[in-house]
């Protein structure tokens, strides 16, 4: 019998990009933690988690892993993709090998879709920025996953005719609509059309959707009500009720059907906490089914074309009753939540921006042109320099496209203009919308970008944007009163964060007090090349006179600075940066103000950096959020190493007296319990942390949590040890035979059980899963002869597996 029911789970995995646009970096982010951002955070909670998800038994124990991926259609988004090639590279490759593996169960055709590049609402956007976004889309993809795209994801799904038609023009095959996008739909041949507004199409089929120009599109319409019960119903509540539900979309008939659900793939580990283990074992249950095959869009369009053609709702999506008014008035769609507030800052914040691509676009068509070449061609060939930044790829670039004997100026002003671009575009990022507050970090990011083009169109032509553009944002108004518009948030979040080549250079030089460089370094998105150092210490006071070249790696810009910066302890920086004033007049410096610092003569020191460097002073306040963190760890480790020894101290000195108090099931005092738990929690996290855990000493604590009845910052310690218990089963790993550190891995997972801690153990399970995979049923079969040390192995492992919940 032919197979005629399939279906396909699709996941829209997407976060929008969050880096420093000056520092190519995401900062930290405190809301996120124990992790730094929550780019880390949403990788641990559901990216990762999907590439290793969990079966469960009726005990709730684990019986097996398996890579969601493989089994699913997906699509995440590139600027997601390129910061997890960085930052969670063990996700990244198992991203790409899942697409390698899913063309063995989908009859060659890959699970992994392209994503039109930054998530751009393309109904509104122009149609160049419509073009450029479909092919860096699909030369990112390309770089990626090894092969062209069968299928795009729109941001938001977001669509009209000319959008589609864009699609069409780069061998795009389908896209994937929300039910509510369809105007109209017939059998193919058929004359008469039917009515497809509201949700009225049949969603298990593929559609065609033919287009002015002669060309034509694939069409898959998802399961609504089955796609809302997953994101906001509560259906990834039980793995088997939400197979159960998707195996009951289908019809009664013996025709060929697909039924199919697209959700955000952050429902699956991130929104909905073990969402990614509700789809894995609803994955393995509908696999098991010979009733139904899983599949994906392209081996569904394989086998069965469309037999029904469609035409669909001009400016529609996913996510806006209105169709793309979300991004672009106040059409009434909101999170929720915030009596009072209105959206009426969409539309003039879409007017700024219109207005900086507007201005930006004048200046690239009219620079660009002088270097002989299509503006447009050249931006869509831009992808191939945001894909690989390295110096040796970007003279490539230049070469490949550009006529030879261009002077270094005419490359930085090229690499400039191109840039600008690159930001022009990413301002338009959806997310920017998409919330109720303009001030809310997603409208600030499109905002930074958008503060980029700018400095970049200033330096480019001499002319001052900058000073419109927040004329612009003063008509964006804020539900705050604090702000009251966006322009009052400009001056508060983005103009401390803009960078300039100094600016850079005031980081190297403040940051040289506290780290050796070595001669050449990279800081960002620049590399340092210092030619020169002079440091001089006395007491708490530092000082650090010298010479260092920066180079942009991403517009070639460059500067040869000099610098000096005076410590005086703690958060108290003072220093001076400009232009390389020569080797004369630095050592002329150097004398001078080392010779007061000698004396101890700050008045001296301070009259010095006027003298030499004038205006361009700089403090603690200048460097980059990040740097600021770790020097103020670094400047503050004696007070509180200081604090705890005295905390700690109390702690000891108390002992007894709690050890009465918990005999006689008194309370411990206030003045005590808060110094107590506060001594413990900081002696666990330090065990904890060390390079070595010592057992002992952790045993010892951990009775006493139980004695002084201790509140354990549980956040913390459950994070820290699930990064320790990791790196010791990589150890492991390493030499898995070795029962002295299986043994030792066993008595720490014990301990950490004993004190109340619950580390999710997700990276330590796959591990061990591996070695148990591995080298397991060897140890089994000499066990079988009587071999004790095989014997002893087997025990150590059996209880090191049941101890990270593991099934054997």
């Amino acid at each position: 019998m032919t197979m005629k029911k399939f279906l396909c789970i699709h996941g829209h995995f997407y976060q929008p990009p969050r880096e420093n646009p000056w520092l190519n970096k995401v900062e930290i982010q405190d809301s996120a933690y124990p992790y730094h951002d929550w780019n880390h955070r949403i990788n641990a909670e559901c990216y990762a988690r999907n590439s290793a998800s969990r079966i469960l038994n009726e005990e709730g124990k684990i019986v097996d892993i398996i890579n969601n991926y493989a089994w699913m259609s997906f699509n995440i988004g590139p600027t997601l993709l390129a910061w997890m090639e960085n930052e969670a590279p063990d996700t990244y490759a198992a991203i790409l090998q899942a697409d390698k593996e899913s063309q063995e169960h989908f009859s060659g055709h890959g699970s992994a879709l392209a994503q039109v590049y930054n998530h751009m609402i393309m109904p509104l956007a122009n149609k160049n920025d419509k073009e450029t976004q479909v092919i860096w889309g699909i030369e990112d993809f390309k770089s990626r996953f090894g092969r062209h795209p069968e299928g795009m994801w729109l941001g938001e799904t977001a669509a009209n005719t000319e959008t589609l038609e864009v699609l069409a023009k780069y061998d795009i095959k389908f896209t994937i609509l929300s039910p509510y996008q369809a105007r109209r739909f017939r059998k193919i041949g058929d004359t008469e059309w039917k009515d497809g507004t509201g949700a009225k199409i049949n969603p298990r089929k593929a559609y065609l959707c033919n287009l002015p120009s002669g060309n034509s599109i694939t069409l898959f319409f998802y399961d609504a009500p089955a796609s809302q019960a997953v994101a906001f119903e509560g259906l990834l509540n039980n793995g088997e009720a939400f197979a159960s539900r998707l195996l009951g979309q289908f019809e009664n008939k013996d025709v060929p059907q697909l039924v199919h659900i697209a959700t955000d793939g952050e429902s699956y580990g991130h929104h909905h906490n073990l969402g990614e283990m509700a789809l894995s074992y609803g994955l393995n249950f509908i696999e098991k089914d010979e009733t139904v095959k899983l599949s994906i869009y392209g081996e569904y369009l394989e086998k069965f074309p469309p037999t029904h053609e469609v035409e669909i709702l001009e400016n529609t999506s996913w996510s806006c009753a209105h169709g793309v008014e979300r991004w672009n008035s106040n059409c009434g769609c909101n999170t929720g939540g915030r009596p009072g507030w209105t959206q009426e800052w969409r539309g003039p914040l879409r007017r700024s921006f219109d207005w900086v691509r507007e201005q930006t676009t004048a200046i690239y068509e009219k620079e660009i042109k002088a270097f002989g070449v299509d503006p447009w061609e050249i931006r869509n060939k831009y992808i191939e320099v945001i894909l690989d930044r390295s110096e040796e790829n970007v003279e490539k670039f230049l070469k490949k496209y550009f006529e030879e004997g261009l002077s270094t100026e005419q490359h930085i002003k090229l690499l400039k203009l191109l840039e600008m671009q690159y930001h022009a575009m990413l301002m338009y990022t959806s997310c920017g919308w998409f919330f109720d507050e303009v001030t809310g970090i997603e409208s600030m990011q499109d905002i930074f970008y958008a503060a980029r083009a700018i400095q970049l169109a200033n330096n480019l032509t001499g002319n001052d944007y900058e000073g419109e553009f927040v004329q612009l944002l003063e008509k964006v108004p804020s539900n705050l009163e604090e702000f009251g518009h966006a322009a009052k948030a400009y001056h508060k979040f983005v103009k401390p964060m803009i960078v300039d080549m100094i600016r850079v250079g005031a980081h190297f030089a403040v940051s040289s007090l506290f780290e050796e460089f070595p001669e050449e370094t990279v800081l960002y998105s620049f590399s340092a090349n210092s030619r020169s150092r002079d440091y001089h210490e006395a007491g708490k006071q530092k000082l650090v006179v010298g010479h260092t070249q920066l180079k942009s790696s991403i517009t070639w810009e460059e500067i040869d600075i000099s610098y000096a910066v005076i410590h005086l302890g703690e958060h108290n920086l003072f220093g001076g940066v400009r232009t390389y004033m020569g080797t004369e007049a630095l050592e002329e410096l150097h004398t001078e103000i080392t010779k007061a610092f000698r004396k101890s003569n700050i008045y001296e020191i301070f009259n010095l950096m006027d003298k030499y460097f004038g205006s361009h002073n700089y403090s603690f306040w200048h460097l980059f959020r990040d740097e600021q963190r770790k020097i103020m760890e670094l400047v503050m480790d004696s007070t509180l190493k200081s604090a705890e020894g005295t905390i700690y101290q109390l702690y000891e000195n108390n002992y007894p007296i709690l050890q009465v108090l918990h005999e006689i099931n008194m309370a411990v005092p206030k003045q005590l319990k808060l110094p107590m738990d506060l001594a413990v929690n900081t002696k666990l996290i330090n065990i904890l942390s060390s390079d070595h855990i010592d057992l002992k000493e952790l045993t010892k604590l951990l009775d006493a949590v139980e004695i002084v009845s201790v509140d354990l910052d549980l956040v913390t310690l459950n994070y820290i040890a699930d990064e320790r218990v990791a790196e010791l089963m990589k150890e492991l790993a390493l030499d898995p035979h070795s029962p002295t550190m299986l043994e030792y891995l066993v008595n720490l997972l014990t301990l950490i059980k004993k004190g109340r801690m619950r580390p999710e153990y997700w990276a330590a399970q796959n591990t061990a899963f591996l070695i148990k995979t591995e080298i397991y049923d060897s140890y089994l079969s000499r066990c079988k002869i009587g071999n004790t040390n095989a014997e002893n192995w087997c025990q150590l492992f059996d209880k090191l597996y049941k101890n990270l919940k593991l099934v054997i």
